[in-house]
């Protein structure tokens, strides 16, 4: 299958979800976006590692790895968001020890927090971008590679000068097919990548039926 490298372009609040990020991830040479749901935790450990000199005074979970799997010589060598089922993406670790490969299974949030302490690539496969990416319209977005770009976490302020996001998933559900394309485009104006990712789902969802 053809692999697509990916870059981690930012982390926004979820405005529906107390307490949950969307994690957007962005196609190399490409403006496509994959924004996937987190929870806190784990967008906090991304944020720490993407931001750096900021060191926490105890290593987190990420960390802890980290520094395991150098004492023992184990070296993560790339991440692969392999499987999209049920609105869930699923990954993979490919790691080297003594010149032998192991493939671990992993959610992709942790994933991703690792693949940035190891400072390794992070690829999905194209039938997944092109099932789940949200593709910008021209002039969204600048196509080049993004270099280990910062953070952006919105804060609750920030989130509420963007148009009212649907409650709830029974929301979308009372659109047609013309409304969810027009909030689809609305939400990816305003860079909602968590709700742009409820409205593909539930676009998706009417196509399988």
């Amino acid at each position: 299958m053809d692999r697509v490298r990916l870059h981690i372009k930012g982390l926004s609040y979820s405005q529906t979800q107390s307490g949950a990020y969307a994690l957007v991830l962005g196609e190399e040479n490409g403006e496509r976006r994959l924004p996937i749901i987190i929870g806190g935790f784990e967008a906090q450990s991304i944020a720490i590692a993407l931001e750096k000199g900021v060191n926490p005074p105890r290593p987190l979970t990420h960390d802890l790895f980290k520094n395991f799997a150098d004492v023992f010589q184990i070296k993560l060598k790339e991440v692969i968001i392999h499987k999209l089922q049920d609105g869930v993406f699923f990954s993979i670790l490919v790691c080297e020890n003594n010149g032998q490969e192991q493939v671990l299974d992993a959610r992709t949030s942790d994933a991703v927090a690792l693949a940035i302490r190891f400072d390794c690539p992070v690829f999905t496969y194209k039938d997944i971008l092109d099932k789940a990416g949200i593709i910008l319209k021209e002039g969204q977005g600048t196509g080049k590679a993004p270099s280990a770009p910062k953070s952006t976490i919105q804060t609750e302020e920030a989130a509420a000068e963007t148009t009212p996001a649907p409650k709830s998933t029974s929301d979308l559900k009372s659109k047609n097919s013309d409304q969810l394309h027009k909030m689809m485009d609305e939400a990816v104006n305003n860079e909602d990548y968590e709700l742009a990712a409820r409205i593909r789902d539930e676009i998706d969802r009417r196509s399988a039926n």
